[in-house]
């Protein structure tokens, strides 16, 4: 199959329209189709000329997500499940404006985006990785969780502005450009993203791109289980990308009993990376922290946190854990989580607790995905159709 156009940038498609021999300002006009009126096909890109149009879809492919399954939490937190190309289910998490999320003034929306099928990194409390690794996204399906997500929400949109018993009132045309629903991401879905680094760099680069996606670099969020190269590598690149590292345990002991990437990469080392990203970003990591019942929520462990996180000049971001099904592992009691909160503060450490976020709605990573392909599965002992 072609590669889909929104995996090219906006100099890779200056140079193939000036080898078709097209006037630049073709570029802008369809730049504005793919990221601004998100259009899914060439014949909605009326402007652009038939004889254009059919050169691109001879070149390229032009694909979108299709909606599976959503769950709209209580706090209107959605879950979106999403098939791609090939069949495959991936998740994404829309977060409605919450000052707790950063521990900063409020955000409008926030999406957590996937960057994998799966994961290979087995964290021992999540839901991700339970059917193993199937493959990484590629750019442009990193960039779709955003342009789809943004679809839903003016579908949704026109039909509420829709009169009773009939038919919606359609909103100008100028809204969709002025408007962008989404202007935080944080790179926390299925997946472990910096494994995926050569393809999550040039999608987010088009959803930084002033012509394309327009969030601002510090707008977005890279999460990581603590790949120490790649982090390296990432504190070597230009922008001003934020930084989360999926700490859930300040010694050895306890990250290695749940998280196997300790092994490769354990503390030591990923502190003098981090240490490395500090000095070339100048900029403040976030540890995030789930508390899980008899694992980490200990007073006690508060004195390494908070340690690491002062040596670091990082904040934490604590999250009480969603319950998986088929896991042993229990969320702490509310009272429990506020008094971790507490010993931080006490240390004067930034730390925010986040408040319940979805987690009526499967809201730990991949748990959708998993209900719904083992429900989609064939009951054993019969044979999938070929």
């Amino acid at each position: 199959m072609p590669i889909d156009i929104k995996s090219q940038s906006r100099e890779e498609l200056q140079a193939r329209f000036q080898s078709w021999e097209q006037p630049v300002y073709r570029v802008t006009q369809l730049l504005e189709w793919l990221y601004v009126r998100r259009a899914t096909s060439w014949d909605a890109m009326t402007n652009l000329p038939k004889t254009l149009r059919a050169q691109l879809a001879e070149a390229f492919s032009l694909q979108s997500l299709e909606l599976v399954r959503k769950q709209g939490s209580r706090d209107i937190t959605q879950k979106f499940l999403w098939k791609l190309a090939d069949g495959a289910l991936i998740e994404s998490v829309l977060i409605p404006a919450n000052p707790a999320l950063y521990g900063e003034a409020s955000d409008r929306h926030t999406l957590c985006v996937s960057t994998q099928v799966g994961c290979a990194y087995g964290c021992k409390f999540c839901a991700s990785g339970l059917d193993g690794w199937k493959r990484n996204l590629t750019p442009h399906e990193i960039v779709e969780q955003v342009l789809a997500t943004e679809r839903w929400n003016e579908t949704e949109t026109k039909a509420v502005r829709a009169p009773l018993g009939g038919a919606p009132t359609a909103a100008p045309e100028t809204e969709a450009a002025e408007s962008r629903l989404i202007n935080n991401l944080v790179i926390m879905g299925m997946g472990e993203p910096l494994s995926n680094y050569d393809n999550l760099l040039p999608a987010l680069r088009l959803l930084n791109a002033p012509w394309g996606g327009g969030i601002g670099a510090r707008k977005i969020t890279i999460s990581t289980s603590g790949l120490v190269p790649q982090i390296r590598r990432l504190a070597d690149e230009p922008e001003q990308f934020r930084l989360a590292i999926s700490l859930h345990g300040a010694t050895d002991e306890v990250r290695q009993r749940i998280m196997p990437v300790n092994r490769k990469y354990p503390l030591k080392e990923l502190t003098a990376a981090l240490e490395y990203y500090q000095e070339k970003k100048d900029r403040m990591i976030t540890f995030e922290y789930i508390l899980i019942a008899g694992v980490n929520d200990a007073l006690e462990q508060t004195q390494p946190l908070g340690a690491l996180a002062r040596h670091l000049r990082a904040k934490v971001n604590l999250i009480p854990y969603n319950k998986v099904e088929g896991l042993a592992w229990q969320r702490p009691s509310e009272e429990v989580c506020e008094g971790f909160l507490a010993a931080l503060e006490k240390q004067r450490i930034p730390a925010t607790l986040r408040r319940e976020k979805g987690g009526d709605i499967d809201a730990a990573c991949g748990q959708l995905r998993l209900k719904t392909e083992r429900e989609l599965a064939p009951p054993l002992g019969t044979m999938a159709p070929a």
